[in-house]
């Protein structure tokens, strides 16, 4: 089967983030699909590489992918549109699933690679990387993520709560992704362990929205955009 599979990281905003070879592909597939929250909303990985696509010839879907942290009944979604796009595959079309960031790290497409390995292993799959809002935030915040033996940590807050403290004292660097829901409590523990100016907050990075905040007590109370993150460097 000479068609597939491709998972492509489209950065984190900027379509001149996009790599040559994501670009490639994606001027080239057959099919392209992408992820939504929700049916009301507008794909923000379709949005980056609309300039890239011909519509009158490529065939574009929009799948939604809810995203909560509370993830009972969530595998009927992603079971429905793998078994949509391995269709497309097996037909002989290459699909292009298209993910802001990066396709391995905190992606919506890792749902659908469990899936695809498990239950469509006669398709083959590619990874095409792309720059995730990790790399593009420390660079657009002047914030380098470690030089030497610094340690760095990766973390989402959300989850984090009980942990959150251990991993600001044992590491150099702490990126903490999914920060916008619990940032007041985060902010809190920051101002007691003395870190507070240590932070900064970095929302919509690549895009035209983008914000760089240090002030971080400006923040509290407010309600914070989902494509946030927030650096730590002690």
């Amino acid at each position: 089967m000479s068609s597939r599979l491709y998972a492509v990281g489209v950065g984190p905003g900027d379509p001149d983030l996009i790599t040559r070879k994501a670009e490639r592909i994606l001027r080239t597939a057959d099919v392209i699909c992408a992820p939504t929250g929700s049916a009301e909303a507008a794909s923000y990985a379709l949005a980056i590489v609309e300039s890239f696509l011909d519509r009158s010839r490529q065939e574009v879907l929009i799948r939604v992918f809810p995203m909560r942290k509370d993830q009972r009944g969530l595998k009927d979604y992603w079971e429905e549109a793998a078994a949509e796009m391995a269709a497309h595959v097996r037909s002989g079309r290459n699909v292009a699933f298209v993910t802001i960031g990066d396709p391995f790290i905190y992606s919506t497409f890792l749902y659908l690679y469990g899936i695809f390995r498990d239950q469509y292993p006669d398709i083959s799959i590619e990874i095409v990387p792309g720059i995730s809002s990790i790399n593009a935030a420390a660079a657009a915040a002047g914030v380098p993520l470690g030089l030497s033996s610094d340690r760095i940590a990766i973390l989402p807050a959300v989850y984090e709560e009980k942990n959150l403290r251990r991993t600001l004292l044992d590491f150099d660097t702490i990126v903490l992704m999914k920060v916008h829901r619990v940032f007041d409590l985060v902010y809190e523990l920051l101002r007691e362990l003395k870190l507070e100016q240590k932070a900064v907050f970095i929302r919509r990075v690549g895009s035209s929205e983008e914000e760089v905040i240090t002030d971080l007590a400006s923040l509290v109370g407010k309600k914070l955009d989902y494509l946030s993150l927030m650096i730590v460097r002690k």
